[in-house]
């Protein structure tokens, strides 16, 4: 949960109503976009497309808003300018800069940002808004590779995939924890889970999922522009081969034929041929790595989580930076997002959410809250939780679904902001986890302990190898994020543990 100040009345109010109907289960319908024509700006062909171009860049400006205050834009201007000139770098050789590309698709403004999250993943946005995470830049070795990611995202955009599927098929209700990022790289479920509470423009956007020939046009076409931008293409394998041991690690591994994206082993042996073909296809050398500058560049990056912005620890959320605590069930999982705290009961039949409040006192909070169309206040008091000013509310609604659902909330005013729990289960299931819902909600007190005040976040460090040994023999298991292990910083660096590494080697290793 970043520390930053709340957003606007009219945003709060559009996002609390938002994740309240998620949070009972009650899923967003979404408008199927009228279907028209336009042209590809990669094969020149005209096709049936969801939006038009300027639908798309409208749509793309309004999503990359959501985007930004539901993931954070991760603080390093040095580092989102290095981002920035490679990825324009990339863009001046894609078909979206062309001579005979349309002045409509050629005149479109780019925007590559890099957001504040620990999880592997890339993705973009119609009309030109392209994402990478520092978790993602963390894992990559080279300018080259980071050219041919941007490369594959920048396709995206120029081969309007995201129309082309909303012109094919009709948007899906999207479930309580949020559908995974279209066309992104991203690995695993953490992705999926970290959009919950991603409402409006941005949600429509994430549930159209890019066909299986979409990402290997996006492969192809990332090599391309990646090899014309003078980089050797075929360092991308590597990469894959990275999300390849994430997933085998995780043991989340699935037939290829079962995802939108092709598996990555297929991808290593794909990349590394088709930079081959393009490497014969151009007049100057593409042999550009970069090394060097790319590891200045994320030097000091946060590596895997930030406890600044909250940890967990013996059933306990803290937040070092806003200075508070506060218990939460054994079991349930929690969900820390920048502007919203999400502790999960095992089977999702409960949920409480933590987030701020744009009231500026419990009781207009609780008020604004209770007004909400369609919920009826069952029980209100005034009250105080550890010498701090509250509201309790208890409150009931329908959903879409036709079922009944209670929720209970807490309105807390601390350190000049006013804090809101929620905590949201059917009816028939509410004396069942109402003891859990007070427990954690009057659990919340101040943070004094000056250990968790001052935890901070591993960096990265570069470093050269002083000897010849063992990769497992550099790793500092005490410097370790605790979510991380040996493997994942073996991973990290594309090497496996065992591997020798040779004097003088860079190595990212933990501060």
């Amino acid at each position: 949960m970043s520390s930053t100040s709340p957003p606007s009345v009219s945003h709060r109010t559009r996002w609390m109503r938002w994740t309240f109907l998620l949070l009972m289960t009650a899923a967003l319908s979404l408008t199927v976009p009228a279907c028209t024509t336009g042209v590809n700006p990669v094969s020149g062909n005209t096709r049936a497309m969801g939006y038009s171009w300027e639908q798309e860049l409208q749509l793309g400006k309004q999503a990359d808003q959501q985007i930004q205050q539901q993931f954070g834009v991760y603080e390093s201007e040095e580092l989102q300018r290095y981002v920035d000139r490679i990825a324009q770098d990339v863009l001046a050789v894609s078909h979206m800069r062309r001579p005979d590309t349309p002045d409509k698709f050629r005149n479109a403004e780019f925007t590559f940002r890099v957001l504040d999250s620990e999880v592997i993943n890339a993705f973009a946005l119609p009309g030109g808004y392209v994402y990478v995470t520092r978790g993602l830049l963390a894992h990559l070795n080279n300018e080259a590779q980071l050219a041919v990611v941007l490369g594959h995202e920048i396709a995206h955009v120029a081969a309007r995939h995201a129309s082309q599927q909303a012109g094919r098929q009709q948007l899906t209700q999207l479930g309580v924890l949020g559908a995974g990022v279209a066309g992104g790289l991203a690995f695993g479920g953490e992705t999926a889970r970290s959009i919950m509470g991603l409402g409006g423009q941005a949600a429509q956007l994430f549930s159209l999922k890019y066909s299986r020939e979409n990402e290997r046009e996006s492969d192809r076409l990332g090599v391309e522009y990646a090899v014309k931008a003078g980089y050797e293409a075929s360092e991308g394998a590597d990469f894959f081969t990275t999300l390849k041991r994430k997933r085998d690690q995780s043991g989340q591994s699935i037939p290829s034929w079962q995802s939108t994206h092709p598996d990555p082993g297929e991808r290593e042996t794909s990349i590394v041929r088709l930079a081959q073909e393009w490497q014969g296809r151009v007049a100057e050398p593409a042999n550009e790595i970069d090394q060097g500058p790319y590891y200045n560049a994320i030097a000091r990056i946060i590596l895997g989580k930030n406890p600044r912005q909250g940890f967990t620890e013996d059933n306990t959320f803290y937040h070092p930076d806003l200075r508070f605590s506060f218990p939460y069930p054994a079991g349930w999982q929690v969900i820390n997002q920048p502007r919203q705290v999400a502790v999960v009961e095992p089977d999702q039949s409960a949920y409480v959410t933590f987030s701020f409040s744009q009231e500026d006192s419990p009781r207009a909070a609780a008020t604004a809250f209770a007004g909400q169309e369609g919920l009826t206040t069952v029980d209100r008091s005034s009250t105080s939780i550890n010498g701090l000013n509250a509201e309790r509310l208890l409150v009931s609604g329908k959903t879409q679904q036709g079922g009944e659902v209670r929720a209970l909330s807490y309105f807390i005013a601390y350190d000049d902001n006013v804090y809101r729990f929620t905590g949201i289960t059917t009816s028939q299931r509410y004396n069942q986890y109402e003891s859990e819902f007070e427990r954690t909600m009057r659990g919340f007190d101040q943070l004094r302990d000056p250990a968790k005040l001052n935890v901070e976040p591993a960096r990265i460090a570069i470093r050269d190898a002083d000897t010849r040994r063992a990769f497992s023999q550099f790793v500092e298991p005490s410097r370790l994020p605790k979510e991380m292990n040996s493997e994942d910083l073996a991973i990290l660096n594309q090497v496996e543990l065992q591997q020798t590494i040779e004097r003088g080697q860079p190595l990212k290793l933990p501060n």
